[in-house]
């Protein structure tokens, strides 16, 4: 929850705005301002204050605990100029709290964190447990220094400015270890404990198990993702407190999925009781990884037999491929989510020239993997390889990435071994249909000309199809210097189904610097005026012209209405 505090008319106005954009998140604090703001930082997560910095600075700072537990803190000014994250930057959410006050607001954010100054991943950021030395490795990256990257465990990080060697280190483990000196260790959640228990299990013995079993393999319970069981077990007691108080989900799954999965120590009691011949070991291995702790049972002091058995797994991080969409290339039609992933991924694979579209937005320690036209499969093949090592990785292309694009190669060379995310982008066909008016305003169709992948008979009889079929079609590829037959045959092609006063547009670099548009007709266009970057949108039968656009209507009602 956030609280929101103001003093003033024109701070309650702004106040006002922010809540009704937030009805779920906020909670508006009335009373006196110091009351307020204590009672806004005791009970919030973070705190927008419509006041001075200065004043909020006197009020909070009776009130400060530690940056792991104070909310973050934004201030607004009285003309809501600006959104000032304050304090809890990180930590407590103040730098995002404050650019996404600012969306709202039309303020400009204001945050002076070093990392987000220069926008460098932040260690404290990642979403995982860190320990040692942030302070002096944030410092060595903002200042340039080697910093060598030791993954012990393979895992999806955002960029970072990292090599193989240097004084300081981000160490990248689930062991049980203290950082050395100019260390910092980012603990991933790696480790998953299968736990198997006999009916009233105290949960005394379950989480004492569990814990002596990582203890004892030196693993960090600060890796500790899950535990995991079978489902005739998701209600029991002692398993399910053991997971609250580790502070990790219960995963359960059915005994038929674990009966299949191979462990070392299979038994015969488990099946009888439950269905399966392993519940730790099966429960740990079930999604896959490396047995570390083969099943162990509980060990009780009244020497009765064990009522808790566990077996630690250790289960890499899967890499993350994004297939981005770049749009047809303005900068301001390239969507948010676009940028993000762009911003998330260590590692970039795209063709040179799309690179050099978006290279400004990359954060420092993104690894560019960039080649040249006619390598698309090895592009793909490049991307899917640097995700199965654990990277997140983010596969560019223009327009939007499943058409005609980067998104086919990757999922046929692609596994269920990695995450893959797409990521939608405006394309040609829809930027060069925006500078010509509305021609796809009915039933349409993309075709490329391009022979280099589809035989031309193909093409040929798929331009017949929509020919016939009436449908507004929008030729890619139309025609390059060595392939200069396709746009004039497929335009006598529609010919034979359409008059020649069908109005044709046509759009070359779209959204791009010297983007041109005109409109003609199917008798009246020139292929050899028609080349790569061009997009010909062909009309149907209804399709006009209409003060200098050109217009499909939505039903053929209209059409009927003007030949009237």
């Amino acid at each position: 929850m956030i609280g929101l505090v103001s003093a003033t008319a024109a701070g309650a106005s702004a106040r006002d705005r922010l809540a009704a954009a937030w009805p779920d998140r906020v909670r508006v604090y009335e009373g006196p301002t110091a009351d307020a703001v204590r009672r806004a930082f005791a009970e919030c997560d973070g705190l927008v204050c419509f006041l001075a910095a200065g004043a909020v600075v006197r009020l909070v700072a009776p009130l400060l605990g530690g940056k792991a537990a104070d909310p973050g803190v934004v201030c607004v000014d009285e003309a809501g100029r600006f959104a000032v994250s304050l304090l809890g930057g990180h930590g407590g959410g103040a730098n995002e709290l404050a650019r996404a006050v600012g969306g709202v607001l039309g303020a400009e954010p204001v945050v002076t964190t070093a990392t987000d100054a220069v926008d460098l991943t932040g260690l404290d950021t990642l979403g995982l447990p860190v320990e040692g030395d942030v302070a002096g490795v944030t410092r060595a990256l903002l200042d340039g220094e080697p910093v060598r990257l030791d993954s012990e465990v393979p895992w999806p990080l955002p960029p970072l400015p990292c090599g193989e060697r240097g004084a300081y280190t981000v160490r990248v483990t689930d062991r049980a270890v203290e950082p050395g000196k100019r260390e910092v260790l980012l603990r991933p959640p790696s480790l998953v404990a299968g736990v198997g228990a006999s009916r009233g299990a105290p949960v005394e013995e379950v989480l004492h198990l569990v814990e002596a079993a990582l203890r004892e393999a030196g693993l960090s319970a600060r890796s500790l993702a899950e535990l995991a069981t079978v489902d005739a077990k998701a209600g029991e007691p002692g398993i399910v407190q053991a997971a609250e108080r580790l502070g990790v989900p219960l995963v359960t799954y059915p005994a038929e999925e674990l009966a299949g999965v191979a462990v070392p120590h299979p038994s015969a009691a488990p099946l009888a009781a439950v269905g399966t011949p392993s519940v730790a070991e099966a429960a740990a291995l079930v999604r896959g990884g490396e047995l570390l702790v083969p099943k162990r049972k509980s060990q009780r002091a009244d020497g009765l037999p064990a009522r808790a058995t566990c077996a630690v797994a250790r289960r890499p991080g899967r890499g993350r491929l994004a297939v981005v969409g770049l749009g047809p290339g303005a900068r301001d039609l390239l969507t948010p989510r676009a940028r993000e992933e762009l911003r998330r991924a260590s590692v970039l694979v795209g063709l040179d020239q799309y690179v050099d579209q978006i290279r400004d937005l990359l954060r420092p320690g993104t690894r560019v993997l960039e080649s040249g036209l006619g390598a698309e499969e090895e592009r793909a093949r490049t991307a899917v390889a640097e995700a199965r090592r654990g990277q997140a990785v983010a596969l560019i292309g223009s327009g939007d990435a499943g058409v005609y694009a980067m998104a086919a190669p990757a999922l046929a060379e692609a596994s269920d071994d990695i995450d893959v995310v797409g990521v939608p982008g405006v394309t040609a066909a829809l930027a060069a249909a925006a500078l010509l008016g509305a021609p796809l305003g009915h039933d349409h169709v993309s075709i490329s000309l391009s022979d280099l992948h589809t035989p031309w008979e193909v093409i040929e009889r798929r331009v017949r199809a929509a020919a016939e079929a009436d449908l507004v079609v929008t030729f890619y590829n139309p025609r390059s210097r060595g392939r200069a037959r396709q746009l004039p045959q497929a335009l006598a092609i529609l010919a034979g189904h359409r008059a020649p006063g069908t109005p044709v547009g046509v759009v070359r670099n779209a959204s791009r610097p010297q983007e041109s548009t005109r409109l003609t007709t199917l008798a009246g266009l020139d292929p050899a005026t028609v080349d790569m970057m061009t997009v010909v949108t062909v009309g149907n039968t209804a399709t006009r012209q209409i003060a200098g656009r050109m217009v499909t209507p939505r039903g053929y009602r209209w059409q009927e209405g003007q030949s009237q």
